[in-house]
């Protein structure tokens, strides 16, 4: 089946690439193993994040996406072209129209930096869209309406927060704070207050198993397997959830506050419809336990989570390609 069109979710933890017509065809971590005598990528994706933490010295697993933008762009580039060639096949006698899409804080020279990686990993052509603006195609919101709506954001590496009307952004914000964040306060939390050093993968597991954005009514518990910082042995402790929700107070209040500055910058007629309509959340973060509760008590405005809201910005990808003439105005930058 020859695939013209392609949208692909650039995240910092994830990249998930949609196909029209076919849905959601890879998710896959962003990583990539590099070999570190001749520079040669040697796998990327799944086979790549097994790699992290358990490479020989001549072997670097990394991601070379931070905070949402491109930090390493050749290994950006090799990583784009497998992606690409895998949904597309690399035997295609068209080069595919790509839709990328990148954090709402992203810089114009950022913004080229994705465009040009995407049209040398095989491109024919290279959109680039907002993540706020995406996701909201993805959850179904009318942008394009006169009406007000506010959506919240929150991957791996960035939290976009955004208020849409018309099909443009009327006021945003975006921190390098999100999924990555807490991940890295519940291993500190652990380090601090038990001596115990932790990888990022298990760091994750607890957040996901255990954590919640406000304590919980009945505890949950896990154990947890680590290193001793003191004998360097290995040992196991029990971490309960409200542990967790103080471990991750911090990062979410910059997250609580990013939002609280949009609502300031929102003008009232706009307000108004997101009051009446609440806070649209998408991302992998947003699964966090309550986070939309939190969101409401701190804002008072409710919030809900999207259908699949790890899917959203994917799925908006691929709607906005397959409908450029209605969000033209919504790409920042094309080639």
């Amino acid at each position: 089946m020859f695939i013209s069109k392609i949208g692909i979710d650039l995240g910092t933890a994830n990249t998930l690439v949609y196909v029209p017509g076919r849905g959601v065809v890879i998710n896959e971590p962003s990583v990539v193993a590099v070999s570190v005598e001749d520079n040669q990528v040697l796998a990327v994706g799944n086979e790549a994040r097994e790699m992290i933490g358990r490479t020989p010295d001549t072997i670097i697993a990394y991601r070379p996406l931070k905070d949402g933008v491109i930090a390493d762009y050749k290994v950006t580039e090799a990583m784009l072209r497998y992606f690409i060639d895998k949904a597309a096949g690399r035997l295609r006698l068209r080069k595919p129209e790509v839709m990328v899409s990148v954090p709402a804080g992203v810089s114009s020279t950022e913004r080229r930096a994705v465009v040009e990686a995407a049209t040398k990993a095989g491109a024919r052509a290279a959109y680039v869209i907002k993540e706020p603006v995406l996701a909201a195609i993805g959850a179904a919101i009318p942008i394009t309406e006169p009406v007000g709506h506010m959506v919240v954001d929150i991957g791996g590496g960035t939290a976009d927060v955004a208020v849409i009307s018309l099909g443009g952004i009327v006021a945003s914000n975006s921190v390098k704070c999100a999924g990555n964040r807490l991940d890295q306060a519940v291993a500190d939390y652990i380090k601090r207050h038990y001596n115990l050093a932790i990888g990022d993968r298990t760091a994750e597991e607890i957040k996901i198993r255990i954590g919640s954005a406000v304590p919980l009514a009945e505890e949950l518990a896990m154990d947890i397997k680590g290193r001793d910082l003191l004998t360097g042995l290995p040992r196991t402790i029990e971490i309960r959830s409200s542990e967790i929700t103080e471990a991750i107070g911090e990062p979410l209040r910059e997250i609580i506050q990013a939002i609280k500055q949009v609502l300031h910058d929102t003008p009232p007629e706009l307000a108004a419809d997101i009051m009446e309509r609440g806070i649209v959340m998408s991302g992998g973060s947003s699964l966090l336990r309550n986070i939309h509760q939190l969101v409401y008590e701190e804002t008072g405005v409710p919030a809900r989570i999207a259908d699949d809201p790890l899917l959203c910005v994917a799925r908006g990808t691929g709607i906005a390609l397959e409908h450029l003439g209605v969000y033209k105005k919504s790409i920042t930058a094309k080639r």
